[in-house]
């Protein structure tokens, strides 16, 4: 017998899943968000499906909104726990922000870090 886990270097997420609701890409775009607004903040998400694993600090993750199939590299979180159902085969978790992309970083992003164009949100 044998069992899957997922080692993961980035969270990404669904706005159902726990993605931040207070980070609105139209709002982004128009007038950036810092680091400053999200400073002590700690987020929770939920049901991420398969048991996973995520780096943990001080080693950082990347923070991806998943809209519609396509990805959204906004930045850099922490993970600070994590919870799985065995039962589910789901995971749950916390995590703070770290660092928050600018517009044209999120726009560049596919570039440095993902090879797959189909994901890319903004090509």
């Amino acid at each position: 017998m044998g069992s899957f886990i997922e080692i993961n270097d980035t969270l990404q997420l669904t706005k159902e899943q726990g993605f931040p609701q207070e980070l609105d890409l139209e709002q982004h775009l128009k007038n950036p968000y810092k680091l400053d607004d999200f400073k002590d903040k700690v987020f929770t998400f939920h049901d991420k499906q398969d048991i996973r694993i995520y780096k943990i600090p001080p080693v950082r993750n990347f923070l991806v909104e998943n809209k519609d199939g396509k990805w959204i590299y906004w930045g850099l979180v922490h993970i600070l726990e994590t919870t799985c159902d065995y039962f589910k085969k789901t995971t749950a978790g916390k995590f703070k922000i770290i660092r928050i992309n600018t517009p044209e970083e999120m726009k560049t992003a596919f570039a440095v870090i993902d090879q797959r164009p189909e994901m890319n949100y903004f090509g």
